[in-house]
């Protein structure tokens, strides 16, 4: 069984299917998805996914683009969100200094604001990063500093001083489609070295659609194809890595439940 570890269920895209969609993954032996909060204001559309759901389970976090519009929020409300039963990380929060769709400043702030939180529940943060990856190692530096963190660096598809940082902070990375993507030779490099003990494998749907399904909306069966390319690059087994990947997705998620997909 496969665990899609990242994917956005509640966003439009998905409105006129989400039961075929799940039945679609399912098929292709992916029994468990997070789905990820983008917007505290939207927290509750996202948990609704999770209802009556065996295998879903959600985040709870806003997007670094998202930082300005969401603000005020305050750590307390992450928290506060996150003791809900099916909340199992924090985020996705990080830093994107590639559309600057919030200040610097304030991204940083909400960063900081959603690892404090991840420390105080032990929920993983999950980080995305892009054209910061010095600035977000150095807060991620600063703030295990005053307290271990655990968490992901999903849709990993940064260099190999960024790898190096996550690894060292005991952090996992997640591979989404680009791994799969025909100019993505140095990220495959990457990806080669990484213990599989540290390896997850996400979608990021409805966004990065994998090879072969280029053009196409990106769901969650597609995960299959990016975890065969995974396991090409690793030397394993299919099965391998998705058993593996599996595990390591529940030992880091450690409050969703693996016995949910057990019998999917």
């Amino acid at each position: 069984m496969l665990v899609d570890s990242h994917c956005h269920l509640d966003f439009p895209d998905f409105t006129d299917d989400i039961e075929q969609v799940f039945s679609r993954a399912r098929d292709r032996d992916v029994a468990g998805f997070q789905t990820i909060c983008t917007h505290l204001s939207k927290f509750e559309q996202v948990y609704r996914l999770t209802d009556g759901r065996p295998g879903v389970w959600c985040s709870v976090g806003v997007h670094p683009h998202n930082v300005e519009e969401e603000m005020p929020f305050e750590t307390a409300e992450i928290v506060t969100h996150a003791q809900r039963d099916r909340v199992i990380g924090i985020g996705e929060t990080g830093l994107d200094f590639f559309y600057d769709h919030s200040p610097r400043e304030l991204q940083i702030e909400g960063f900081r604001r959603h690892l404090a939180a991840s420390r105080e529940t032990g929920l993983p943060v999950i980080v995305h990063t892009r054209d910061a990856e010095a600035e977000t190692c150095r807060v991620l530096r600063e703030e295990a500093a005053k307290g271990a963190l655990m968490g992901v660096i999903h849709c990993f598809s940064a260099g190999q001083d960024m790898a190096d940082c996550a690894l060292e902070l005991g952090f996992s990375l997640s591979f989404s489609g680009i791994v799969t993507f025909k100019k993505a030779d140095e990220l495959r490099a990457i990806a080669a070295k990484v213990p599989l003990d540290r390896i997850l494998v996400e979608t990021d749907a409805p966004y990065l659609t994998p090879v072969p399904n280029r053009g196409q909306r990106n769901e969650p069966a597609f995960v299959a194809d990016t975890a065969a390319v995974m396991a090409d690059l690793k030397g394993v087994s299919v099965e391998t890595l998705a058993a593996t990947s599996t595990v390591n997705f529940f030992n880091l998620f450690s409050k969703a439940d693996s016995k949910e997909i057990e019998n999917t």
